[in-house]
């Protein structure tokens, strides 16, 4: 099962609304996985670096971290906390000694970069939705994910998206025969995954075939010829986002364009409260094919 939603807008004057529209995508899919959900937005692109941390213990674990982590920088860094999650702005030399902070702390990164800030919990997508504010948050694109856990246990690391590289993550409904393999071929390469979850590996790969030159579309053609299984990916980069299916294409897809925006969802219900999707073009996606939006 699962869920996955993704919506890439064109119009700027709809993204104030970015959060709120995918909040409402996302929630219509929590019949296909209600044990965990999650969402990537990507907003305006700040100077600094960010990141996106969570914490099973928020109270404790985001007690005084502004100032021990401005400390251990020896400059500036601020902290906005979200819930258990928290999102850190800091000088891009001084990641070392704030991942090295947060490690302590066992306080864990869910995600890095300029522009992408990614928000996953246990709990229905609703719930989620809420508990992080998502409909008050705006941006150019997202993606998102409502879980039903088959191959690893119902946990916030276990929830999607996954990122493995600044600015970049992904999405996935179904399953790999050879993530173990590849798993171990990846971390021979310096991308080791850190969980349990096979679509962690699909991350990982895709991450290490843009570190090796390839542009998004290309990196999602070797998923075709690399990944053995049945899939449906839906992948966040800093300028866009892309879609690609297995060669068999068993699990739903559905798109929808218009000259706003561009819609992915498992199941065409997920589309059907957008503005104008009466008029938007709707299609399947092909098997084997990959598609690829960029700003």
């Amino acid at each position: 099962m699962c869920g996955i939603v993704g919506l890439f807008l064109k119009n700027e004057d709809l993204r104030p609304r970015l959060g709120d529209l995918l909040s409402d995508m996302l929630i219509t899919m929590t019949d296909r996985g209600p044990d965990s959900a999650g969402i990537a937005i990507y907003g305006d692109e700040a100077e600094a670096l960010k990141l996106t941390v969570q914490s099973d213990t928020p109270d404790t674990a985001f007690d005084a971290l502004e100032p021990d982590l401005s400390a251990a920088a020896g400059q500036p860094v601020s902290v906005r906390v979200i819930d258990t999650h928290a999102v850190i702005l800091l000088p891009e030399d001084a990641e070392d000694a704030v991942r090295a902070v947060l490690a302590k702390r066992g306080i864990r990164v869910m995600g890095a970069g300029h522009s992408m800030e990614i928000f996953k919990e246990t709990g229905l997508p609703e719930d989620v939705a809420r508990r992080f504010a998502i409909r008050q948050m705006g941006g150019t694109h997202g993606i998102g994910h409502t879980r039903m856990a088959t191959e690893s246990a119902v946990t916030t690391l276990g929830a999607h998206p996954f990122s493995t590289d600044d600015d970049q993550c992904l999405v996935h409904n179904g399953s790999f025969s050879n993530h173990n393999i590849m798993g171990r071929v990846l971390a021979q390469k310096g991308f080791a995954p850190q969980t349990q979850n096979d679509t962690e590996v699909a991350a990982c790969y895709i991450s290490s075939r843009l570190a090796e030159g390839a542009n998004l579309g290309t990196a999602l053609e070797g998923t075709l010829k690399d990944l053995d299984g049945f899939f449906t990916f839906v992948v966040g980069t800093r300028t866009g986002f892309g879609v690609v299916r297995d060669p068999i294409a068993c699990k739903p897809a559905v798109m929808a364009e218009t000259d706003d925006y561009v819609a992915f969802g498992s199941e065409y219900r997920a589309l059907a409260t957008l503005p104008g999707i009466d008029a938007a073009r709707v299609w399947e996606p092909e098997p084997a094919t990959v598609y690829f939006w960029e700003r």
